[in-house]
């Protein structure tokens, strides 16, 4: 399970404002690489919505099925807020919901675009 517990306002390339949700997974027990001794923490990660401000509010506290999987991803860098120490990573956290279907594209089907309709796609 994991919970919304925040959301933020960003913007889109094109200009358009639109809100994420924050989650957060459970708790999870990491040694440190430095003292050897363990620290609790939990994985967040955000979910782009369609949602207005006063429905991502009200969201604040509901869990939801699903995880949060550390994913590799191509290099970047990270400001450490504490430090002001700048790394490098190279993965990023994804939520993934328990009953994420498959997707399965095996067959290709050529239709003129004057030919199609959706009578062609549901009857393919």
């Amino acid at each position: 399970m994991v919970r919304i517990i925040n959301y933020k306002e960003r913007t889109s390339e094109d200009g358009k404002n639109f809100f994420v949700l924050e989650v957060q997974g459970g708790i999870e027990m990491v040694r440190s690489h430095q003292t050897g001794k363990f620290y609790a923490t939990a994985r967040k990660a955000s979910i782009t919505s369609t949602f207005d401000e006063l429905t991502c509010k009200a969201l604040i506290g509901t869990e939801m099925p699903g995880k949060i999987s550390k994913v590799e991803c191509e290099p970047y860098e990270y400001t450490i807020r504490d430090t002001g120490e700048i790394i490098t990573l190279t993965h990023r956290f994804d939520y993934e919901p328990d009953d994420a279907p498959v997707a399965k594209f095996t067959k290709a089907m050529p239709v003129e675009k004057s030919e199609a309709t959706i009578d062609t796609f549901i009857n393919w």
